[in-house]
């Protein structure tokens, strides 16, 4: 008789994250839970310096709170004409509690004189997995360029400015399914899942 499905939980509040991690993750024999599904959970101050030390430190609390394997990530775009800012800073560049336009506004500002030839950027994100004293990180990685103005309705963050040349689209004209196959997080997810499919005993064996 197969016992009870194995139970993870993403470290993120973040229903647009959620989403496109469950899409990647949906054929694995996993019940994927979120921050929501718990009461009182603590609030994880991301105070790395670095999107590994944020990713990291995110998976280890939220296990410390609820004992499940815990998946949490990190985002950061990097632009070239801006010495790689916002970086880590990425969802909180025009303030604590910038929204995503906010934050795309202050970017397209700071590049308003930068020419269309030097607005390359990329997006990073490190993928932490967290279990007792476990811990597996991944990393993927996305080119592109940065628009003079937003284009598309889809995705969220900086993805309707983010351009991908070799499509023609910015992530914000993608269908989920193409920007899931070939975006930094759909990378670091696809990374991950080849982690979790690898060590699934030993990261799951004592989960109920």
């Amino acid at each position: 008789m197969a016992g009870p499905t194995p139970r993870m939980i993403l470290a993120t509040r973040n229903q647009d994250k959620l989403r496109e991690i469950r899409a990647v993750l949906t054929d694995m024999d996993l019940r994927i839970l979120s921050m929501d599904d718990f009461r009182d959970f603590p609030e994880v101050e991301e105070t790395g310096t670095t999107l590994i030390e944020n990713a990291v430190k995110k998976a280890k609390e939220i296990y410390q709170f609820t004992g499940l394997p815990s998946l949490a990530d990190d985002t950061g775009l990097e632009v070239d004409a801006l010495d790689g800012e916002p970086g880590v800073y990425s969802s909180r560049y025009a303030g604590e509690n910038a929204t995503y336009h906010d934050n795309v506004v202050k970017l397209l500002q700071e590049l308003k004189d930068t020419p269309a030839d030097a607005r390359s950027a990329r997006f990073r994100t490190v993928i932490a997995l967290v279990r007792n004293e476990k811990i597996f990180t991944v990393e993927g990685i996305q080119k592109g360029e940065i628009l003079f103005e937003p284009r598309g309705n889809s995705g969220f963050g900086y993805d309707p400015v983010f351009y991908i040349p070799e499509f023609n689209q910015t992530f914000a004209e993608m269908s989920l399914e193409l920007k899931n196959s070939i975006s930094h997080r759909g990378k670091a997810l696809m990374r991950m899942k080849e982690v979790l499919a690898t060590h699934f005993d030993e990261v799951f064996h004592a989960e109920n």
